[in-house]
């Protein structure tokens, strides 16, 4: 089981928007590279992802670049995240 609440919730969301079966959750590395060499996702893929955290966390992804930092792997994105909830309740 993941230690971090919000990394098991982002790996239970990309297995489950992006249906990814067979894998599990815990197949995703917290540093494995979402895109090219790790879970080989690509644009489509970042468009589902983007729309399902901006639904679940009630957070913007602004730009193409903010997408592709925050979308780099899932310690990426817990941070991404919480660096927005930060913002948000300040």
């Amino acid at each position: 089981m993941d230690a971090d609440p919000l990394k098991a919730r982002l790996k239970e969301l990309i297995v489950s928007t992006l249906k990814l079966d067979p894998m599990k959750p815990a197949d995703i590395a917290d540093d494995a590279p979402l895109f090219g060499a790790g879970l080989d996702l690509d644009s489509i893929d970042a468009l589902e992802l983007v729309v399902a955290l901006e639904k679940e966390f009630g957070i913007k992804i602004a730009t193409s670049e903010e997408s592709r930092t925050a979308l780099a792997s899932v310690d990426h994105l817990a941070e991404f995240i919480r660096g927005k909830s930060r913002k948000g309740s300040g």
